[in-house]
């Protein structure tokens, strides 16, 4: 095997590896926790403030 078909080989890898990752990523099935992880982080603060509104509120 000389290394053009080893650079070949390598690239058809690397291709299969991206095509594998696109399909996870917009497959159907994982939207639902895709959705709750980008919305988790808006949740945090919104705990976050109501926990220093009370807090101020004691004082």
């Amino acid at each position: 095997m000389d290394y053009g078909t080893l650079r070949g080989l390598i690239a058809l890898v690397i291709l299969a590896l991206f095509l594998i990752i696109v399909v996870w990523a917009f497959n159907k099935k994982r939207k639902s926790s895709f959705d709750d992880a980008a919305n988790s982080i808006f949740e945090n603060e919104h705990n976050e403030k109501t926990s220093k509104q009370e807090t101020n509120n004691n004082v």
